[in-house]
């Protein structure tokens, strides 16, 4: 992520690009966000824009692997309990719908194939470690720990923003949340143990 600025007032416009572009960006892509939208929204101008990110490419590279961040580190995995990370995931998706647009842009108009990023990312191998111990002693069911975690994020998305099925919403009842959140749980359960 670009360098933040040190100044309080050039903290606060560099957030506010960051909320506007964030919007932006879930809403109409890379190609569709317009950087003149961004600005007005932010209260700035393109050149202290460009000043801070560079180009429109890179505020939303920012933008995402923030976004990755995000998702990571308020669901961290728990390997032993693979259900459990998957419901947290499903109620970040109905908190933070942005968020997975976001990664669906980056899938539809940048990586169609392959990992979502091409560099590296940490907390991947955090969870993977996870898995393998997990299957090490038994509690996960055998198999490649990149698919298992692939099988789960994908469950857990189930009915998120980019559903191909239906896509659900925080103001839904709280008794279709519970009644979502003990099917995932059980699927992922019984999917997960070991054969």
């Amino acid at each position: 992520m670009p360098e933040q600025p040190q100044t309080r007032r050039g903290a606060a416009t560099y957030q506010r690009i960051l909320d506007a572009a964030t919007e932006e960006f879930a809403q109409y892509g890379i190609s569709g966000a317009r950087v003149d939208r961004i600005v007005t929204a932010a209260q700035t101008n393109k050149a202290q824009l460009y000043a801070y990110f560079g180009n429109k490419g890179q505020l939303f590279d920012a933008i995402f692997l923030d976004s990755l961040e995000s998702i990571t580190n308020v669901a961290p995995i728990d390997a032993d309990d693979l259900a459990d990370w998957a419901v947290r995931l499903y109620d970040e998706y109905l908190r933070r719908p942005d968020l997975i647009r976001l990664a669906t842009w980056t899938r539809l108009e940048r990586r169609p194939t392959g990992h979502l990023t091409n560099t590296p990312r940490d907390h991947d191998e955090h969870k993977l470690a996870g898995i393998a111990e997990a299957q090490a002693a038994g509690r996960v069911r055998a198999g490649e720990p990149f698919d298992i975690m692939a099988m789960v994020i994908a469950m857990s998305m189930a009915w998120s923003p980019v559903s191909n099925v239906y896509a659900a919403d925080a103001h839904e009842s709280e008794e279709t949340h519970e009644s979502r959140r003990a099917l995932l749980r059980d699927c992922v359960t019984t999917a997960m143990a070991p054969q």
